[in-house]
């Protein structure tokens, strides 16, 4: 009998491909009656030129389990839904590929998974294809990052076996929010435009001997990215064993984390035997807010693992070093970084605005061959903070000898200075009254040399009532970025409104009104990824520096602040941005010394002025210049201990009036 009824079935396979392309209804009524279990995708249909209703029809037909064989040709589809409690079978050499000019709409993904559960793709030797090149040409389509091979939102209990997706113009598989039970096994992601492979949330993933390879298109760029989008997603039980990330344009295995907080869910990740060879800039990285309220608890595990030829550093890592979150055992970084000496090949970094420790890290037999001589661990500190709680051992392997080193205190202050800067707290400007004062050698306001900076911008700004107030905003590109319209506010110190001018992209903008009090004004745009520079300032104005390190941009020039007497200690912070991107900075006091200098400065360096030259008081100049030996592009300036107002040397200062 049993064997009878297995006749049966394939009968009915061998009479269904004799109509190679034709509608089978006998056999599509048949999976409708629940007497077949296995079906055939060709049954609904093959058309080489499009195939989605025949697709998407098998798929909906409910088959427990659906068979898309090799035809020979492609199946060529539009934006195709899956459905739950089924197994879908490519065949081996079996590709389905986007039709080419459809997949318009921004977020249209090759196949779509909304809220499907107990799904199983298989397809060893099978292929999703896309068309990246197509999806990034702006005179075809609208710029995009979501057109995914596979999409899966809110789905639980999938698999996903053997398939290689590649040429989408978003990530080969972009996991979002609410999926749980998920695994990717012997998959290949390679020529994606954004990700091989993404990860908003998920409890119960395991990604298994799978390759991400050669991503490319629009940044994050990376082998895998794990991103949560708000407070609430989760990184919970997540295993990654075995896989390989290589060629991708920036890093191998990234773990960006800032929206999640303290009361997020506990993350626990692990990196098991994954290799990444030959990634264009990071291997793997981990990044956070830095403040102890924005990280959350948990656990980032690299076990085994090998980071090989990237470079920049092997491993970037940043994290609140009280959350003690990272862990690397037995894992080997190899030959990093080695057209960047001023780089380590690991390196542990802070965050703009993090004001808690970075660090929180046990390295446990960890090989670093390097042909270089430098610390095998540096730090790029651009928020200032110290680093803590970093222990273990390393490894050096240099010239075929192997040295092991153990992380003492002492040791990572030799190897990265910046670890114990000084923190000198921030002078608040609320409630501080402030007046102009001329400048030591005045300059005309057409050749005061303001800053470019990136970003949000806000000076304040000094003019007596009845004053003509003008000023000019010249609002510049940054790249390929785009730019909108962008508003120029002017408020009183009561925070009424006083002017506000449309300032195009691209243009200069004069901003003109009559100063209707005697008083500060304040000044604020923000050109985004953008950059702005401020000119022809008819009156005394200041940039002011926030909670955050001043974003500048290729902005040489020479920048003065007032120090008030009697000031104890204050401290000038200075940094590039990563080691492909430094600063060449001079401080120079009252008297025209040179106080200090850096060069080739990627991570923060501090100023530190204490005692009697910081008492004295006075205006002090800080000279920006490109570095002598590395690019030069983003950099940061922030003042500790002194009113947060920087102006062109030459042009009238704000100071604390009194003063």
């Amino acid at each position: 009998m049993m064997r009878q009824a297995g006749y049966g079935v394939v009968t009915a396979i061998l009479i269904a491909s004799t109509a190679w392309g034709q509608v089978n209804q006998e056999m599509i009524d048949r999976v409708a009656a629940g007497e077949i279990s296995e079906a055939r995708a060709s049954w609904w249909g093959f058309d080489p030129e499009d195939s989605t209703e025949a697709l998407q029809a098998a798929i909906d037909s409910g088959a427990p389990k659906l068979i898309v064989e090799n035809m020979g040709e492609p199946w060529v589809v539009r934006p195709i839904t899956l459905a739950s409690n089924q197994e879908i079978v490519f065949e081996d050499g079996c590709e389905v590929l986007a039709k080419r000019g459809e997949f318009h709409a921004i977020g249209a993904s090759l196949f779509r998974a909304p809220r499907v559960e107990n799904l199983t793709l298989r397809g060893e030797g099978a292929t999703f294809r896309m068309w990246r090149e197509d999806y990034a040409n702006p005179e075809l389509y609208e710029k995009a990052e979501w057109r995914h091979c596979l999409n899966l939102g809110g789905c639980s209990n999938v698999q996903v076996l053997g398939l290689t997706l590649t040429e989408s113009g978003g990530d080969g598989i972009y996991i979002g929010s609410g999926c749980r039970d998920v695994t990717i096994r012997g998959v290949t992601c390679d020529a994606n435009y954004r990700q091989g492979i993404s990860v908003i949330s998920a409890e119960n993933l395991l990604i298994e001997d799978c390759v991400l390879s050669n991503t490319r298109g629009t940044p994050p760029e990376a082998g895998i990215d794990f991103e949560p989008n708000r407070e609430t997603d989760r990184l919970v039980n997540v295993v990654l064993r075995n896989c390989l990330t290589t060629g991708n344009a920036t890093s191998g295995y990234v773990v960006a984390i800032p929206q999640l907080n303290a009361g997020s869910e506990p993350v626990s990740i692990r990196f098991e035997g994954c290799r990444s060879i030959d990634d264009g800039v990071m291997a793997a990285w981990t990044t956070m807010t830095g403040t102890l309220e924005g990280t959350p608890q948990g656990r980032i595990e690299f076990v085994g693992c090998t980071f090989e030829g990237c470079r920049y550093a092997g491993l970037t890592l940043s994290a609140a070093a009280a959350r003690d979150m990272l862990r690397l055992t037995d894992c080997q970084v190899l030959d990093c970084a080695q057209e960047t000496p001023l780089v380590s090949p690991i390196m542990f970094a802070s965050r703009l605005g993090a004001d808690a420790p970075a660090g929180g890290a046990l390295l446990e037999n960890v090989i670093v061959r390097d042909a270089l001589s430098r610390p095998p661990i540096g730090y790029d500190n651009p928020a200032g903070v110290p680093l803590r709680d970093v222990r273990g051992t390393v490894i050096i392997e240099r010239d075929g000898e192997r040295t092991p080193v153990e992380l003492t205190a002492e040791q990572l202050t030799e190897w990265m200075p910046a670890s114990t800067v000084t923190e000198i707290p921030r002078v608040s400007l609320e409630g501080l009254a402030l007046e102009p004062h001329a400048a030591a050698e005045p300059v005309a306001p057409d050749e005061a040399r303001w800053p470019v900076i990136r970003g949000a911008a806000n000076y304040a700004l000094y003019a007596e009532a009845g004053d003509a107030v003008s000023f000019v905003v010249d609002y510049m590109q940054v790249g390929k970025y785009r730019g909108e319209p962008m508003p120029v506010t002017v408020t009183s110190a009561a925070g009424e409104q006083v002017c506000e001018v449309t300032a195009p992209f691209q243009e200069q903008t004069t901003v003109a009104f009559t100063a209707p009090e005697t008083g500060l004004y304040h000044v604020t745009f923000n050109p985004g990824t953008n950059r702005c520079r401020l000119t022809d300032a008819s009156n005394p104005m200041a940039v002011v520096i926030g909670d955050h390190p001043l974003k500048l941009i290729l902005s040489a020039g020479r920048l003065a602040f007032w120090v008030p007497p009697g000031t104890e200690i204050f401290g000038v912070r200075v940094a590039g941005q990563g080691a492909g991107e430094a600063i060449k900075a001079t401080l120079i006091d009252p008297g025209g010394e040179v106080f200090g200098s850096v060069d080739n400065q990627f991570s923060m360096h501090q100023f530190e002025v204490r005692g009697e030259k910081a008492s004295a008081g006075g205006e002090w100049t800080l000279a920006l210049e490109a570095p002598s030996n590395t690019t030069w592009e983003d950099h940061s300036v922030e003042l500790r201990g002194v009113p947060p107002l920087l102006a062109p040397a030459g042009a009238p200062l704000l100071i604390p009036a009194g003063r």
